[in-house]
C-alpha cells in the first residue's frame, strides 16, 4: 500500500523559493567545481567569506494568480564585479585558478534548481530546511543589524525558523526577520 501523499503547501513553498534555490546553487557548484560554498540569509553564495552570487526572488499577483520570478547571478569570471570590490567579492575562476566553462554551469545549474523545485512542490521542506542551516555557519551566533520604521535594531542571529525567516536575538526577544536589508556585522 502506497502512503498518502503529503499536502502541498504553495504558501510556505513561496516563501522558501530562494532558500531552496540557494541549496541549488550551492550543492551543484561544490560538486562541479570543488568550491565549498556557505549561504548568507537570505540570498548570498560565498566561498572564503566573499560573495560568488547572489538570488533574487519577486512576486507579483496574490493566490492562484501569483507569479514568482527567481534569477541568480554567479561570478564566473573576475570581471564580473568592479576591482574595487575584491575584498569582498570573488569568482569561479579566481578561486579554481582557471577557466569555467559557463554554458555547462549554467545547464547543470538550472538542472539543480528544477530538483529543488520538485522538492518544494512534494512538500520535502524540512529537506531543503535542512541543507540551507548546513550551508549557512553565520546564521547563528553572528551579530546583525537591521532598520525597522522604529530605526535600527542590532542584535545575535539564532538560525531561522520553518518558513525561512531570519531569527535575532534582541534583548530578551527575539525578532522574526522576513525581507530587507540585513547588515553582518
Amino acid at each position: 500500500m502506497l502512503a498518502p501523499a503529503t499536502a502541498i503547501d504553495p504558501a510556505r513553498a513561496v516563501t522558501l523559493l530562494t532558500l531552496a534555490a540557494g541549496v541549488a546553487l550551492a550543492d551543484k557548484i561544490e560538486q562541479a567545481a570543488g568550491l565549498r560554498v556557505d549561504l548568507k540569509w537570505p540570498n548570498d553564495l560565498l566561498v572564503s567569506g566573499r560573495k560568488l552570487g547572489g538570488i533574487l526572488a519577486e512576486s507579483s499577483g496574490t493566490g492562484d494568480g501569483a507569479t514568482v520570478v527567481v534569477g541568480y547571478g554567479i561570478n564566473v569570471r573576475s570581471t564580473a564585479y568592479p576591482p574595487e570590490l575584491r575584498a569582498r567579492a570573488t569568482s569561479m575562476d579566481a578561486e579554481l585558478g582557471r577557466a569555467v566553462d559557463r554554458h555547462h554551469l549554467l545547464a547543470e545549474t538550472l538542472a539543480a534548481l528544477s530538483r529543488r523545485y520538485e522538492d518544494l512542490i512534494a512538500g520535502r521542506f524540512d529537506a531543503i530546511l535542512d541543507a540551507w542551516r548546513r550551508r549557512a555557519p553565520r546564521a547563528s551566533g553572528a551579530r546583525v543589524a537591521w532598520t525597522t520604521n522604529a530605526g535600527t535594531l542590532s542584535g545575535e542571529t539564532m538560525g531561522i525558523d520553518e518558513l525561512g525567516a531570519l531569527l535575532v536575538r534582541v534583548d530578551d526577544r527575539v525578532e522574526r526577520i522576513v525581507s530587507g536589508e540585513v547588515t553582518w556585522l
